[in-house]
């Protein structure tokens, strides 16, 4: 309702300040993310890595 949009915190600008002077970051976040989690999902080797699972026993450490 009495929403100031004029207040940044301190730790925004530092945040802005620092990307604004080192643009090299941005695109070093982008690298990475390709890097690690923008990959293709092989559906198949899901499936049948869940079909080859073994069901755990109820109580692991209880002998045979």
């Amino acid at each position: 309702m009495f929403k100031d949009t004029t207040y940044v915190s301190e730790t925004t600008q530092f945040l802005r300040d620092f990307l604004e002077k080192n643009p090299d970051v941005a695109k070093g976040q982008i690298e990475g993310r390709a890097l690690l989690w923008d990959k293709q999902v092989d559906r198949s080797f899901e499936t049948a890595a869940e079909a080859a699972s073994v069901k755990q026993k109820a109580y692991v450490y209880q002998p045979e």
